[in-house]
């Protein structure tokens, strides 16, 4: 506030509001706006706020909001049901009036802003008390059927979608063959390994066509691993010497865990366009976390070396 206060104390004189100028709105929005910080406040109220200024508005602009205003009936008949509870009964008089038809009337033909504003303010800490199965979104959709087509179906063959199935369903079921117990594992791949991945995906459940309608040209490995996922303690292990490391402060090592989580699960980690989004960014971008970026490069070698090991040594 002391960095504004110029702004401050001339906007605090009703008088500046007499005449604002254009060169006035940006103060107003750039310098004060950002000073003053909203009430909390229970979610309920927030949301009765929010209906009530969107009738408000429509009221300045000399428009109706009848839908608002139907919100509003509503929700103020439901807490007629519940007078029961001492602060609805001490607003009994403000929940008929706002229930009433009769108030619509008059609020569309001209009421002052002033009777909104009573019964925002005065109403708005007992939404919380508002019963659930009153809380009600109406819709309205129509379906237009654009054409009818009566057409024989085909019976299933064992085409693409069943050598999908075969494989990943494999892959799942085998988990203790050498070949993908080192994949998720984490370890190297040989040479033999790759040929029994090939073998088993290429001659024993279909042929090299069959793999590469289903999956392209994604290499043998990837896929493996993409059903598997990465070994919890195989991952940490990959990223000991970050989680091990006294030097990396909280939120480093936070953003470590967070990529051996989403590696545990996905396999591995090709685009490392995902550390922009959730939940990489929780706590600031990569670059405000990381200001060494000779640790993120350390970081991402450990990611390529992964990656790696998906491959044949």
């Amino acid at each position: 506030v002391r960095q504004h206060l110029e702004q401050v104390e001339r906007f605090s004189r009703e008088e500046t509001y007499a005449a604002l100028a254009p060169e006035d709105l940006p103060l107003l929005r750039d310098e004060l706006a950002p000073l003053v910080l909203p009430d909390a406040g229970e979610p309920e109220a927030l949301r009765f706020d929010a209906l009530l200024y969107g009738v408000e508005l429509a009221h300045i602009a000399g428009e109706r909001h009848a839908a608002g205003w139907r919100d509003v009936q509503r929700r103020a008949r439901a807490l007629a049901e519940v007078a029961s509870i001492p602060e609805v009964a001490a607003q009994k008089a403000l929940l008929e009036r706002a229930a009433s038809g009769g108030y619509s009337d008059g609020a569309d033909a001209g009421a002052a802003l002033a009777d909104f504003e009573a019964i925002r303010k005065g109403l708005r800490e007992l939404m919380k008390y508002l019963p659930k199965n009153r809380r009600r979104y109406d819709t309205n959709f129509g379906d237009n059927i654009l054409d009818i087509q009566w057409t024989t179906g085909e019976p299933e063959d064992g085409g693409l979608a069943s050598y999908r199935e075969r494989a990943e369903a494999y892959i799942r079921a085998h988990q203790d063959n050498p070949a993908i117990a080192k994949l998720k594992g984490n370890q190297p791949l040989s040479g033999d390994d790759i040929r029994e991945l090939e073998r088993i995906l290429w001659t024993e459940l279909g042929s090299r066509d069959d793999y590469e309608r289903a999956f392209g040209a994604k290499p043998l490995g990837e896929f493996v691993r993409g059903i598997v996922g990465l070994d919890m303690n195989a991952a940490k292990a990959a990223f000991a010497r970050f989680l091990n490391d006294a030097s990396l402060d909280s939120r480093q090592i936070w953003f470590v865990n967070r990529i051996v989580e989403y590696i545990v699960q996905n396999g591995m980690m090709k685009d490392l366009s995902v550390l922009m989004d959730p939940p990489f960014n929780a706590q600031g971008g990569v670059s405000d976390i990381f200001g060494d970026l000779r640790i993120l490069a350390d970081i991402r070698a450990a990611i390529d070396e992964v990656n790696g090991n998906m491959a044949a040594a």
